[in-house]
């Protein structure tokens, strides 16, 4: 089950990560992101998107590890604590997407980070 919800969890991100590559790109679906204040994105947000994509990938692999799908490298003394952290992360994410002023990226981030979350936290109690 935890690979599963690991496999989930990493396509998610994969979603994530195409949209944050469309947001540095110029994309004007900025409302769902950053506090949904910019349609277009200016280049300091583009740069935190792909800062983003960066992280995404390196969130994908710590669930990864965690479930057993990918080894742990060099060892698996780290990846308990990350995943915990990354379960952190993602409480705080939620909390941030719930209370944006940005009406599109509530409704959307919301419940996707509250998906991520559940993901990550069945993985890590595994």
């Amino acid at each position: 089950m935890a690979g599963t919800a690991a496999i989930i969890f990493t396509t998610l991100m994969a979603g994530l990560a195409a949209f944050q590559l469309a947001l540095s790109l110029g994309a004007p679906i900025g409302h769902f992101a950053w506090g949904g204040q910019h349609r277009v994105l200016p280049t300091s947000l583009r740069v935190g998107s792909l800062v983003s994509i960066l992280l995404y990938a390196l969130f994908s692999l710590i669930v990864l590890m965690r479930a057993g799908l990918v080894p742990a490298w060099p060892n698996m003394s780290w990846i308990v604590p990350a995943s915990w952290v990354l379960v952190v992360y993602l409480v705080l994410g939620l909390v941030m997407n719930t209370i944006s002023r940005s009406r599109a990226e509530r409704y959307t981030m919301t419940p996707l980070v509250f998906t991520l979350l559940v993901l990550a936290l069945f993985v890590s109690l595994s």
